[in-house]
Order: structure tokens, then sequence, then C-alpha cells
């Protein structure tokens, strides 16, 4: 198996080196936790519920509301 060193790339590759590099960086900082996981049952119903509710007009809280009433800075 033959070892490339950084002093061996060329700039083309170099520069496709720190962009795989930063993506793989973002993807781990950004990414998402719960990607490939499933909703339990009772949790999806009650999200079902709670969108038909918005969606029949019921009213909202937003979350800075919220965090206001709790005494939390948002």
């Amino acid at each position: 198996m033959t070892h490339t060193t950084i002093a061996e790339l060329t700039v083309e590759e170099f520069k496709q080196l720190v962009r795989e590099v930063v993506i793989q960086a973002l993807r781990e900082v950004f990414g998402d936790p719960d990607e490939g996981l499933e909703l339990r049952e009772d949790f999806a119903a009650a999200l079902e519920r709670s969108l038909d509710f918005v969606a029949q007009g019921g009213r909202t809280t937003a979350a800075s509301e919220v965090a206001a009433r709790r005494g939390l800075t948002w």
C-alpha cells in the first residue's frame, strides 16, 4: 500500500481534501443526531393531533413567550 503525503498532492488534490474534511466536520457538528430513528407511535399520534389542531386554526404559543413566562432568557 502506497501512502501519499500532503507535500505530494497537487493544489487541486489538496483543495479537494480540505473540502472533504470541512464537509465531514460540518456534518458532525450540524448533523441530525436523530437521523434514521423512528418516532414512537404515541408521539407520532400526538404530533398528528397537534398539526391538525393548528391546521384547524388552533392557537399556538411562541417559544419566546413560554420562556418569558418561566423567567428564562430566550
